[in-house]
């Protein structure tokens, strides 16, 4: 093979797996992270902190590579998504099971050091990733499932940082679901008039005309799930400056979807990178600056 012809076939790889677009990532790095710092009171070892950051960018571009299988009869009748590589049948089936496959198990010898209660977690998380796309066709709020596959790496977190999960991390578990269906309810607006061509089933069908609801009601619902984490865990000024900070952006993406437009709903879905990244500063402030400046 060529080294031009190489170059495109790892294009093409690249865009499969969505390397080129971070916020994926980025949506299921910051519950983890979340959950990290929470179970161990904002002392994790560094070395779980580069397994999980690892394998959640290995999961979630294998993720990508099983949706787009699954999709790849719907995606070519999608504006936002007739380019990609399976749906312009630029790379075959065999190589994205393939490439799914490789990514799967690179993600899993990650954990191999780690507790046993994460393998048997690890598992799930497998079956939920790969199960997710198949879900848009009988499952009216796919959001909601999208919410536990994305959210699993807090119990795996919890796990591995202490043994267990226990309550606080399926609560944090319930939160993430109510956030994924807040900003994948957004991304689902962007496509709404293509889905319900093809028959399909997302959160914004399914809403209809309260989406815009929906969705504040969906922030509503996490922020609140957090706050009486908070509370019930003593936190004060750092913590719940950091939630503040996130409703603030809540009420932004409200500004930004509530005319319907795609550019605006596409918008507010990225910007829930910065909700994520402002509740994990609010969990740092709150267990690692201020007493560092206390001291």
């Amino acid at each position: 093979m060529k080294f031009a012809e190489l170059k495109h076939r790892l294009d093409l790889y690249e865009k499969l797996m969505r390397l080129d677009k971070p916020i994926g990532t980025l949506l299921l790095l910051w519950p983890t992270l979340w959950a990290l710092w929470l179970a161990t009171r904002g002392q994790p070892h560094w070395m779980l902190v580069w397994i999980f950051a690892l394998g959640t960018l290995l999961m979630r571009s294998a993720g990508c590579v099983i949706n787009d299988y699954a999709d790849r009869d719907f995606d070519p009748h999608v504006e936002r998504t007739r380019e990609r590589p399976l749906a312009a049948r630029a790379v075959s089936v065999r190589e994205a099971l393939v490439l799914a496959g490789i990514l799967i198990f690179c993600a899993f010898l990650l954990i191999l050091p780690i507790f046993r209660e994460v393998w048997w977690l690890a598992l799930i998380a497998v079956f939920l990733a790969a199960s997710y796309p198949f879900t848009k066709r009988f499952f009216a709020l796919p959001q909601a499932y999208l919410g536990i596959a994305f959210g699993f790496g807090i119990p795996m977190a919890f796990a591995a940082a202490t043994g267990e999960v226990g309550a606080l991390g399926w609560t944090l578990l319930v939160a993430n679901i109510f956030w994924a269906l807040a900003y994948d309810t957004e991304y689902a607006m962007v496509d709404r008039e293509d889905d319900l061509k093809i028959g399909i089933h997302t959160a914004a069908i399914t809403f209809g005309r309260f989406d815009v609801a929906a969705v504040m009601l969906c922030y509503a619902a996490t922020l609140s799930i957090l706050a009486v984490v908070g509370w019930d865990l003593g936190y004060g000024a750092g913590y719940f400056g950091g939630l503040a900070l996130a409703a603030a952006l809540a009420g932004y993406h409200y500004t930004l979807i509530r005319e319907r437009r795609r550019e605006g709903c596409f918008a507010a879905f990225r910007h829930n990178n910065w909700f994520g990244a402002a509740i994990f500063a609010g969990i740092v402030a709150e267990l690692n600056l201020l007493p560092w400046l206390a001291r």
